[in-house]
């Protein structure tokens, strides 16, 4: 079937004119052909995951990777590549256990993860009866006596009436960061949660953590599969329930780690586009969705920039942040060098929603800039993306709206990203060729237009 070029008229929006041409559709289309038939970013992925294979910040793998993104960077055409110092925690996980027994049964092991950042046992036997509740709410009708002493599970389930699997995530989210806390000041020795999943597997995920300040016990903290945990629910239901967890996981102070940076310098002045995603990974699976994609989806933009000789008016800087998984380092410390050395940045855009079929852009920027950027829709919509009213951008360059840069997220389709998220089976055979570089393309062809008109 053939199909025409689209012909796009002057737009008028808000007071602003913004004008496109049948040149920007025939760009686009440059762009999309070269990832989509030259594209290396899924090769790229493929080295970075089974050669390299999970890399939390610390640890030694994630500075392989580091080498490893300085050597595609300047593969890509970079003009200039380096390391940015960035201090980032360690957290090591080590062996870990949990099992259940009602009382008049025998220990059952189930799968279980402890979730990032959390204190474990210090290879020492938790062991102490469980008690439910389904969420916060239910948790705070408890008086003290019913909680100390005991392991608190919370079932707090994925909403599945959310189409947008996110907004499940966000509204699930609070358990997995907070729960340790809540039950560590009443007295608990430990929380169970449910897995931040859309799925209903029994996959158990992991993620970061946090305790407060104040917080004089530090309880450890694991996640349980979807499957598990609603049969411990209905065995609670009957059933007076012990569990027995062990485990190594902990704070080892801090290192000295690296965000690695490469740029095309720009044409016409020196002021900055940044593409991005985050280097760094849970230590389960392989990164490949989270954020592995990103990362060959950033590097892929700048070697078809550099491949089809488009002579950027600004400089296109890739950034393959540190530690965004467990203290978001890295995009901290890139914001607060960018303000000492009082860069300009015009625009950011990340991927971290894995390299599924793109559908659309978050967007957090004046509505002037929204407008211009909602005014190019049509010129996307032949690649099926859309969606340009999300507000809301990637982790690792929110510290840069302080600084007034324009921010955007890619946004890929939802439906599966959290079915393997943070868990072993973020893999690099979830990944399809196609979808990831698609993703490549539109985040390129945005920023074509960025450079082009801001």
């Amino acid at each position: 079937m053939k199909y025409s070029l689209i012909k796009i008229l002057p737009l008028f929006l808000g007071g602003i004119l913004f004008s496109q041409t049948p040149q920007d559709s025939i760009q686009f289309k440059h762009i999309a052909d070269e990832m989509l038939v030259n594209g290396t970013a899924y090769e790229g992925l493929r080295d970075l995951t089974q050669n390299i294979g999970h890399r939390l910040s610390g640890s030694e793998a994630y500075e392989k990777a580091t080498d490893w993104a300085v050597q595609k960077l300047k593969e890509a055409g970079a003009d200039k590549v380096w390391k940015e110092d960035v201090m980032v925690p360690v957290w090591v996980r080590g062996k870990e256990s949990l099992q259940i027994k009602a009382s008049d049964g025998e220990w059952k092991t189930l799968r279980m993860t402890s979730l990032g950042n959390s204190e474990g046992s210090n290879g020492k036997d938790v062991e102490a009866e469980i008690i439910f509740v389904k969420n916060k709410a239910d948790f705070d009708k408890l008086p003290d006596n019913a909680i100390k002493g005991k392991i608190v599970f919370f079932n707090y389930a994925f909403n599945q009436k959310f189409i947008s699997t996110g907004q499940a995530y966000g509204d699930a989210g609070i358990y997995r960061r907070s729960a340790a806390s809540w039950a560590g000041k009443r007295g608990a020795k430990a929380v169970i949660i449910r897995s931040l999943s859309s799925a209903l597997d029994d996959v158990p995920h992991t993620g970061m953590m946090t305790y407060d300040k104040d917080d004089t016990a530090r309880i450890p903290a694991v996640a349980i599969g979807p499957k598990s945990s609603d049969e411990l629910e209905k065995a609670l239901q009957t059933l007076k329930i012990t569990a027995k967890l062990n485990s190594n996981c902990g704070m080892k102070g801090e290192k000295l780690s690296h965000s690695v940076i490469g740029e095309i310098t720009g044409n016409k002045d020196q002021s900055v586009i940044v593409a991005g995603g985050h280097l760094d990974s849970w230590d389960v699976g392989e990164g490949a969705q989270d954020d592995g994609a990103g990362i060959v989806q950033s590097i892929e933009i700048l070697r078809t920039f550099k491949s089809l000789g488009l002579n950027n008016n600004h400089t296109l800087r890739v950034v393959c942040f540190a530690n965004e998984e467990n203290g978001v380092r890295g995009g901290r410390q890139y914001a607060k060098n960018v303000k000492e050395k009082n860069e300009k940045h015009i625009f950011a855009v990340e991927s971290d929603g894995g390299g599924f079929t793109p559908r659309g852009f978050g967007l957090v920027m004046t509505p002037d800039k929204r407008k211009q950027v909602q005014s190019w829709r049509a010129l996307f919509l032949p690649y099926g993306v859309h969606n340009f009213e999300y507000q809301y951008a990637g982790t690792d360059i929110e510290p840069l709206e302080v600084l007034g840069v324009p921010l955007a997220e890619l946004s890929p389709d939802s439906q599966r990203y959290f079915d393997i998220h943070h868990s072993e089976e973020d893999t690099f055979d979830k990944v399809n060729r196609r979808e990831l570089l698609l993703g490549a393309a539109v985040m390129g062809q945005l920023i074509y237009m960025v450079d082009k008109n801001w």
